[in-house]
């Protein structure tokens, strides 16, 4: 984006998502200035350039959190879609460096670039640039990925930095040989807080649901919608608490059975109840 003028003697700008200012007579002209004069503060153009800011912002996260979305639940996605969005800035950022698969699932790459046609240009783990042109690609959760840790060492060979978090996001896997009727998670459990409040805020901060006396967060796990939650205490209630089992429902709000829980639903439930539990007030001294 260009200079715009801005009253007698100034131009504003944004310059890494803010309104600057530069002068353009006297000494300092074309100069960016330290702060905005007073004039440049009040005038029209420094405000529209501030709420352009605001909506550049918004749509950032936006892109980030729809991102988040399709590889939380390895939706497929249009290929003709990856390929329209591309060109903007702010899906581009998301998008660049995320492990993705095509047609063939044992081909897995870091997505490098995205041609106006819907031509995927991938590196794969040989170091190899491939071009590929499926309908639909998929950005899978970490959990799904068997070369996970191979994909690690390649993407800190070649400096790669995710804006959404996945081949370094924490996973659990299932545990084989669970009861038949087991029902819950208590691993994270009797995690204390001063207050219930404090850890309601804690789970949005972390961006999970706070649902009367739940934390929660949706999963769709191989097409199926399932629903993670964690107990806090009761709504109105803001003395201490603890945390609570971690459970699993399906759509019709079922009590899912562990051994009936996949692997992404699985993950991303032990994620959330782990993030509560780390926030948890520890003691210290020779009794803790």
């Amino acid at each position: 984006m260009g200079w715009l003028a801005a009253g007698d003697g100034y131009e504003v700008a944004l310059v890494e998502g803010r309104v600057a200012a530069r002068a353009t007579a006297g000494r300092a002209a074309g100069r960016q200035l330290k702060s905005l004069p007073k004039q440049v503060r009040e005038h029209p153009e420094t405000e529209r350039l501030r709420r352009f800011a605001e909506w550049l912002d918004r749509h950032a996260a936006a892109c980030v959190a729809q991102v988040d979305t399709w590889m939380v639940s390895s939706l497929p996605v249009p290929t003709a879609l990856v390929a329209e969005v591309w060109p903007d800035e702010a899906w581009q950022s998301v998008l660049r460096d995320l492990v993705v698969v095509g047609d063939d699932p044992e081909e897995a790459g870091f997505l490098r670039d995205v041609t106006g046609s819907g031509e995927l240009r991938v590196v794969n783990l040989d170091g190899e640039t491939v071009r590929l042109s499926p309908v639909t690609v998929t950005l899978p959760h970490p959990v799904l990925l068997p070369d996970l840790e191979d994909l690690r060492e390649f993407a800190a060979e070649l400096g790669v930095v995710q804006r959404v978090e996945q081949i370094h996001r924490a996973t659990w896997t299932r545990p084989a040989g669970l009861a038949d009727r087991s029902v819950e998670v208590t691993e994270f459990a009797r995690g204390r807080f001063a207050s219930r409040f404090g850890l309601a805020a804690r789970a949005t901060s972390l961006g999970y649901r706070v649902s009367g006396g739940y934390v929660t967060c949706a999963v769709r796990d191989a097409g199926r919608a399932v629903g993670a939650s964690v107990w806090i205490g009761e709504p109105y209630w803001d003395g201490e608490t603890e945390t609570g089992a971690l459970t699993w429902n399906d759509r019709e709000g079922r009590r899912l059975p562990l051994r009936e829980v996949g692997p992404v639903a699985w993950s991303e439930g032990m994620r959330m109840a782990a993030a509560l539990y780390a926030g948890r007030a520890v003691e210290e001294g020779e009794d803790a």
